[in-house]
């Protein structure tokens, strides 16, 4: 037999299985690739899961130890290579698919037989050697996968979380410099795609942070919604074949090792079945990802043409845009966030379907709410970068093409009502629309406003009802703080 060939024989209540002898995973992991090929990925893949599963098990092994159920050197050999799990060394080992049957029994399985072996190699003994260090009667003392995985999904999501609240609160910062930069360049607004009324482009992308910042306390709701968890439960809450003492002590240990304010579930039999958290949790993802779609609508609508369209915003091009079309530049970031965005909200169905099929005291369908929870927020964590990188902190204003817009637009006349009242406002209004004229030539036509009222109503900040330019403020040394709608008649 040559040394590529080499197996071990492991056993378990069904029979043999042949496994890699060079392997870290045993038998039910074997047997977990075989039934399970589904997603074409696997756990080692969601590096923050595997990163939890870790924390877990350091967390159990330490308190099994301080309750006297681990001796030393069997907790340090696990303690050591829960650590490995932890940082990512032995990611390669966790190759069973995140879509599986069996309410995640294949991950925490995989976890124990990776951690087990890696401990026993560490104790210099060969893989395989369970006499010694067992993957289920030491590793995953006092656990069940039931409390286990859930509490790992937990802890891998807050992870996931936190780099999603920094990558949001960086895309909002963007648009806020931006709007600093552009606070008084005029435009038209728009409402069901029909002009309404002016404001300035720095409003337009001030709205984006605005909204995007609001996202912000969702996140820190979620997150702290997460950190409850139900380790301790064993099977299905009783704690059953645990140390009365485990329960307590190992949420503290596993706050202390992941840094989160983790603590346990008042009941543990209903933290167990329920599956509430994980749909708050894709409810808000699919929220941010709604609004992050819709800005991104926004800003390829505003950028369209660039001569036969909008042509209000320039985006930074990244890359030819068409095989046919010499000169084409097509807006791929705000294209990439789009499709993110339907990848979200689709598995916001799953995840609560998924939810709503769960049975009695426990729910077998958290491996599709795990994958596509830590799918959800990955993607669209990236995406958010991608749009701040590659698109917003690029982005400029036509502001010539915006000024001379709002100089001749009919939306101006709104502004007058009050003095000119509304039936003499949409005549003028009418006038504009047939090339007779612009607003502020005929208001002043009708004799009943004086020139230096409509100048007063007619003045940039006056109609985007925006407060005074301060001396420091960055903005007034934009060249467009004038009056380009009284300078273009």
């Amino acid at each position: 037999m040559s040394v590529a060939s080499a197996t071990r024989t492991e056993r378990d209540s069904l029979g043999e299985v042949e496994v890699p002898a060079d392997a870290y995973w045993g038998i039910h992991t074997a047997r977990a690739v075989e039934n399970f090929a589904v997603s074409g990925t696997t756990v080692g893949q969601h590096r923050d899961l595997v990163a939890a599963l870790g924390t877990v098990k350091l967390a159990a092994a330490r308190t099994n130890h301080a309750l006297g159920l681990l001796d030393d050197r069997r907790h340090d050999a696990i303690a050591l290579a829960a650590e490995d799990v932890r940082r990512g060394a032995l990611d390669g080992s966790f190759v069973v698919d995140p879509v599986q049957g069996g309410a995640g029994t294949s991950t925490n399985m995989n976890a124990n037989e990776v951690i087990a072996n890696r401990a026993l190699e560490l104790l210099g003994l060969p893989r395989g050697r369970y006499d010694v260090i067992d993957p289920l009667d030491h590793v995953n003392r006092c656990q069940s996968t039931n409390d286990v995985y859930p509490t790992a999904i937990r802890i891998a999501l807050v992870d996931v979380v936190d780099g999603l609240i920094g990558a949001t609160a960086a895309l909002a910062d963007s648009f806020a410099a931006k709007a600093t930069r552009f606070r008084l360049v005029p435009k038209i607004g728009r409402t069901q795609l029909q002009d309404a009324v002016p404001m300035t482009a720095g409003q337009e992308l001030g709205a984006f942070a605005v909204t995007l910042r609001e996202e912000l306390a969702r996140l820190s709701d979620v997150r702290r919604l997460l950190c409850e968890v139900n380790l301790g439960a064993t099977a299905i809450g009783t704690s059953i074949t645990a140390h009365p003492d485990y329960p307590r002590e190992v949420v503290r240990h596993l706050a202390e090792i992941s840094g989160h304010p983790v603590v346990r579930a008042r009941d543990l039999i209903e933290a167990t079945s329920d599956a509430g958290v994980f749909v708050q949790t894709s409810s808000v993802l699919k929220r941010l990802a709604v609004k992050a779609s819709k800005i991104s609508n926004d800003l390829r609508l505003l950028s369209s043409g660039p001569q036969a369209g909008f042509g209000e915003l320039l985006l930074p091009p990244r890359q030819a845009g068409s095989s046919i079309m010499p000169g084409k530049v097509n807006p791929v970031i705000p294209e990439l966030v789009n499709q993110v965005a339907f990848s979200v909200i689709g598995n916001d169905v799953t995840i609560t379907m998924a939810a709503e099929g769960g049975q009695l005291q426990l729910n077998a369908f958290e491996p599709i709410m795990c994958h596509s929870l830590l799918q959800s927020a990955q993607w669209l964590r990236r995406a958010l970068d991608a749009l701040r990188e590659l698109c917003v902190d690029g982005i400029e204003v036509n502001t010539e093409s915006l000024a001379a817009a709002v100089a001749r637009n009919v939306g101006l006349v709104t502004a007058l009502t009050p003095e000119l009242g509304y039936a003499r406002s949409a005549e003028i209004a009418k006038s504009v629309l047939a090339g007779e004229g612009v607003v502020r030539d005929l208001a002043l036509a009708t004799g009943r406003i004086a020139p230096d009222v409509v100048d007063a109503l007619l003045r940039p900040t006056a109609l985007a009802n925006l407060a005074p330019v301060r001396p420091d403020d960055g903005s007034a040394a934009d060249p467009t703080t004038g009056d380009p709608w009284l300078q273009l008649g």
